[in-house]
């Protein structure tokens, strides 16, 4: 695969991503629903928890989406879906679909930027240009 088709997929993850947490997680906690006091009252959690959590959501998105954020992004969204996992488990739901987006995050931030895969491979980083 070449180096700007890795980008572009990357890119396309990436924004997937984004778009999931966005769109479909992050934006309908701020909405009231029937389907969602239910899911909330499954889950053990207090409706009043629900706009904070879109916020945080929503921003560590952003963060993740931002190419100069974008690493602080994918491990505050990696904690934000482990916290997730817990919840699932602790209720005794699936718990895989929060571990799928955070592989499907991260593997779309190392297409776009191979430092990232090059570190996870061989515990190396590529060393920065200097300047002359």
């Amino acid at each position: 695969m070449s180096a700007r088709t890795k980008q572009i997929t990357g890119w396309v993850l990436t924004g997937l991503v984004g778009l999931f947490l966005i769109g479909v997680s992050g934006v309908p906690k701020f909405f009231d629903s029937q389907q969602l006091r239910e899911m909330m009252a499954h889950l053990g959690l207090s409706m009043e928890l629900l706009p904070a959590l879109g916020v945080l959501e929503i921003t560590i998105t952003l963060l993740y989406l931002i190419p100069r954020t974008s690493f602080l992004g994918a491990i505050l969204l990696t904690g934000y879906l482990g916290g997730a996992v817990l919840t699932h488990l602790r209720v005794g739901d699936p718990w895989f679909f929060p571990v799928v987006i955070g592989m499907l995050a991260w593997l779309g931030l190392a297409l776009r930027q191979p430092a990232i895969l090059r570190l996870a491979m061989d515990g190396r980083a590529p060393l920065p240009a200097r300047e002359v």
